[in-house]
């Protein structure tokens, strides 16, 4: 349900500063791409609002920046207004049974989940370590280890950049799917402000994803204490860590996008043909050797990851200055000196090795700026 109401005080008269020409490439993860025409960092709620009515009086695209963390920026930038959402913040309130915060859109989103467990509430521990800020956590619905942040968001505040009223919006509205919303559908229609989460209070960790109970086995043996949200997330940030998905500066792996792809969910039928024909080439000696994940509607999620390696591309495979990490090969990694243009060509290939291999077809995850090239999703 979206229910609409005038923003409060009168920000007509918020200052702007507006900057020309700005690069994009450091403020992305990837270290890509190039400036946009015009910037401006929004540190509040009313600055963002000032932003859009400058653009909006003067016909001129927007862009709103998070993190950059999940962000491709062309080689010849944004020819509109990028907008950085950059006001932090959060607001704990608590009751017997659940916790809530509000998260203001430029607080990183790791620091919510560790402020999260911390108050020992274990969630969104799987969540941990992901970069990025709040705001744009609920654009990709953001997940890892079996959660994702549609799980707990109560209702989103958001500014309506056609008519620039504040608007709630529930959870149901939002469109949450796989990797997926109404706000990645629809980019030019919303901005968001502020995140409503809630937490249960004092539920016990439920450990949905293999590799992170295969991490916790010690912790979920039978004679074990009770498992906790810090213990959680400390396995996470280790799993993490060790597929360079934890954004630390002596990492060569490190400047990416995170996961490139997403996991492609098909039909059933489908994923029994491509076990068969995995089993026929002998690149796994049994069924269960091949990943797959049954959907509530049917289908069955395959691992993108798994598919990548099958068809013949290695971890720390190089195409010049760009290369799929040597530690995950979902992440492609930008090693310096490289363009956009680089890394397309490097996406593109890798897409077309598992299409040839298996017949499936990999959509990438991150957003895409000002990139001109044969959408991933349908072409070839």
């Amino acid at each position: 349900m979206l229910r609409r109401r005038a923003i409060g005080g009168n920000l007509a008269d918020v200052p702007l500063e507006l900057m020309e020409s700005v690069p994009l490439a450091p403020r992305t993860t990837l270290g890509l791409g190039g400036p946009a025409r015009f910037f401006a960092q929004a540190a509040s709620r009313g600055e963002m609002l000032a932003a859009l009515r400058w653009a909006a009086d003067r016909e001129v695209p927007v862009f709103i920046l998070g993190g950059g963390s999940n962000l491709v920026v062309g080689d010849a930038g944004f020819p509109g207004l990028v907008v950085h959402a950059a006001w932090p913040g959060q607001r704990w309130s608590s009751s017997s049974a659940e916790l809530s915060v509000v998260a203001e859109a430029g607080e990183p989103w790791d620091s919510v989940v560790a402020e999260s467990v911390r108050r020992g509430t274990a969630d969104i521990a799987c969540l941990s370590g992901i970069p990025g800020s709040s705001g744009a956590a609920p654009v990709q619905n953001i997940g890892a280890y079996g959660g994702e942040v549609a799980d707990v968001i109560h209702r989103l505040t958001l500014l309506d950049r056609t008519s620039l009223e504040v608007a709630d919006l529930d959870r149901d509205a939002c469109q949450f799917g796989y990797r997926d919303s109404l706000f990645k559908r629809h980019p030019e229609r919303f901005v968001i402000l502020a995140l409503a989460l809630r937490f249960h209070r004092h539920a016990t960790p439920t450990i949905r994803y293999p590799e992170l109970a295969k991490a916790l086995a010690d912790d979920l043996a039978p004679d074990a204490p009770a498992l906790d949200a810090a213990r959680v997330r400390q396995a996470v940030l280790a799993l993490r860590r060790r597929k360079s998905m934890v954004l630390e500066a002596d990492d060569a792996n490190c400047r990416s996008a995170g996961s490139f792809f997403t996991n492609p969910v098909v039909a059933a039928a489908t994923a029994k043909a491509l076990v068969a024909e995995a089993l026929r080439r002998g690149l796994v000696s049994h069924p269960d050797e091949v990943p797959q994940y049954p959907q509530p509607d049917g289908r069955v999620k395959l691992a993108a990851a798994w598919l990548i390696e099958r068809s013949g591309l290695r971890r720390g495979y190089r195409m010049g200055p760009v290369g799929i990490s040597s530690h995950h090969p979902l992440a492609l990694v930008h090693h310096g000196g490289g363009k956009t243009a680089d890394l397309l060509r490097l996406a593109l290939h890798v897409r077309g090795m598992v299409h040839d291999r298996f017949g499936v077809r990999l959509t990438p995850e991150p957003v895409m700026l000002g990139v001109e090239w044969p959408d991933l999703t349908t072409a070839g």
